[in-house]
């Protein structure tokens, strides 16, 4: 028993080979409104934690997590990613693992199109299950207007019910996943947005700020119209 202890004690684990680890490959994203909605996923989760710093979020970002699959580049990354209970300080182009104390995503998002459905249903589902073992993922079909979401149970992904309003509780994300038709940076069409326990519609930072600009002018209203009843009975 000594000897294998001293054998342990003696052995180092080799560094990883250095490895070229490209933060994009020039390959456009499939349509404007894929490009708006990994946007407006990540305006609202950083609007709704915007006081915390355990986190860190990415959409369109490279994943490396193993040496082999940054040589042969058989996999990029997910549309929408969320990383808990890390450092979310720093400014990152690419989430590598081994550098990250071997944090995987705990949500991932995939917005589906007619090239990458079957992956996404598949192939990616299995990795994200199998090897990231990522608690929650969904993918969003906007063509067909299809949401899936599974949830990891005993490391197998279970299927997540919709509620009545046809939306999916995240509970890494700790909220509903679920369709929402209106106008984000000048396109209308129909979103894939977050909602909160009660089903309330989570605010970018725009709409929270459009919001409070409307609560501090009817305020202000208020406070005019008492001034000149005080000064009427006077």
């Amino acid at each position: 028993m000594t000897e294998i202890i001293e054998v342990i004690e003696r052995y180092e684990v080799p560094e990883l080979p250095a490895l070229d680890l490209p933060e994009e490959d020039g390959v456009p994203l499939e349509t404007n409104w894929h490009r708006a909605q990994i946007n407006l996923l990540i305006d609202v989760v950083t609007h709704r934690w915007r006081a915390r710093r355990d986190y860190f979020v990415g959409g369109n970002m490279f994943i490396y997590y193993s040496a082999r699959q940054a040589r042969n580049r058989e996999y990029k990354g997910p549309d929408f990613f969320l990383v808990k209970d890390v450092d979310g300080t720093p400014a990152r182009g690419k989430w590598v693992v081994w550098e990250e104390d071997g944090r995987f995503p705990d949500a991932i998002i995939e917005l589906m199109s007619p090239s990458t459905a079957a992956q996404d249903l598949g192939r990616k589902k299995a990795l994200y299950e199998r090897t990231f073992h990522t608690p929650d993922y969904f993918a969003y079909d906007p063509n067909d207007d299809a949401l899936y979401g599974w949830r990891l149970r005993d490391r197998d992904y279970e299927p997540l019910e919709p509620d009545a309003a046809g939306r999916l509780w995240s509970a890494e994300l700790d909220a509903r996943l679920g369709r929402w038709e209106g106008d984000y940076l000048g396109q209308t069409a129909t979103w894939l947005r977050l909602f909160d326990a009660e089903g309330q519609l989570l605010p970018t930072h725009g709409e929270a700020g459009h919001t409070r600009a409307a609560e501090l002018a009817a305020e202000y209203a208020r406070l005019l119209d008492e001034l000149r009843r005080l000064k009427g009975g006077s």
